[in-house]
């Protein structure tokens, strides 16, 4: 897959004579990963980012804060920011993050994971509700 930008941060996905060209913003990658990886058990929240229960009362843009996305040539790097519940494995967190975002990029989008970085950025010490 080549580097196909038609606008900044706009990635094509596929391009077929026949019925048009599939486009990706990288803020949809973003969003993918954030989603995900708030779902592993142990990560409270992305750094500036929102919970998924709190994802419909606000903008869809804060989703995307915390996680940064560089697509070349159809191959993703990303990083991102969390935060651990307390009393949880801190590699094994991060391990299941990075299979869980890799694995729900990959399947959404079609495009290939090359890593996933992440930064601790805290220890969330309240108890989840």
């Amino acid at each position: 897959m080549e580097k196909d930008m038609t606008e900044r941060g706009t990635y094509n996905l596929k391009e077929d004579d026949k019925l048009g060209v599939v486009q990706i913003a990288d803020d949809v990658v973003a969003m993918i990963a954030s989603l995900a990886a708030t779902e592993v058990d142990g990560v409270s929240a992305l750094v500036g980012n929102i919970t998924n229960e709190l994802m419909s009362k606000v903008g869809m843009k804060k989703l995307t804060k915390g996680v940064k996305v560089e697509v070349i040539e159809g191959v993703v790097s990303m990083e991102l920011a969390i935060m651990i519940q307390y009393g949880h494995n801190i590699p094994q967190t991060c391990q299941n993050v990075q299979n869980k975002v890799k694995t729900a990029v990959e399947n959404m989008t079609g495009l290939t994971v090359s890593d996933v970085n992440i930064r601790i950025a805290g220890v969330n010490m309240q108890e989840e509700k």
